[in-house]
């Protein structure tokens, strides 16, 4: 698809923009640790990412005490956000982030970014995001979080931007997942820990090593 044609790029942030840093796996630790409190045994994760893990708990929880899973689901918000926020100060943008949303903005392109971090680690890692993108929907903007298509449609609808004329990037599944969902085009970056021909696998309208590449190629 011919480039002049798209109205807007939407990109997720760690992995694509930043480097990832979050370690996921001891953030489900932490949440299982939570969980055993109110569940034993725990179960555990069975490759359910960190934040659908803990609704999974909660709703066991919920089963004997709506109460206690509500604090539950407390606690583990704050422990994720401090590992968040933790891990930001070890975190940087690629170096052609910033170059590569400029690129796009001088061609017209409205840029936006959805993340299922929260803003204040985006924030310590891009502290200028305001300066090169239209909206910034972390996970405590949002009304819901990708994979539901809803993160990426909210982010379009602030652009005034036709999902059909837009593109979705990122460096998991899950991002082209959401795309798809939201009938956006969709563009896979290896420049996370997803090897391109694992991104092939879902069938992206674009792949490429890392946004720099990615702008080179619209």
């Amino acid at each position: 698809m011919n480039q002049i044609s798209l109205q807007a790029v939407v990109f997720d942030f760690d992995g694509t923009l930043a480097e990832l840093v979050l370690d996921f796996t001891a953030m489900k630790g932490r949440v299982a640790g939570a969980a055993a409190a109110f569940l034993d045994p725990v179960p555990p994760p069975n490759g359910l990412p960190a934040l659908e893990y803990a609704e999974r708990l909660a709703a066991l929880v919920r089963q004997t005490s709506p109460d206690a899973a509500m604090h539950f689901l407390d606690a583990v918000a704050a422990s994720i956000r401090e590992q968040e926020i933790e891990a930001a100060a070890n975190a940087r943008l690629f170096p052609e982030t910033r170059l590569a949303l400029a690129a796009l903005a001088r061609r017209g392109l409205k840029i936006g970014i959805i993340t299922r971090n929260c803003h204040a680690a985006v924030n310590r890692v891009f502290p200028d995001a305001a300066d090169f993108v239209g909206v910034l929907l972390a996970r405590d903007d949002a009304r819901y979080v990708k994979p539901d298509p809803r993160h990426l449609l909210d982010a379009l609808t602030a652009l005034g931007a036709d999902p059909a004329r837009s593109l979705m990037v990122g460096d998991h599944p899950m991002d082209l997942a959401t795309g798809k969902a939201a009938g956006t085009l969709t563009a896979g970056v290896a420049s996370g820990r997803v090897a391109l021909e694992e991104l092939a696998r879902h069938g992206p309208d674009y792949l490429a090593r890392d946004v720099a590449t990615l702008v080179t190629l619209l």
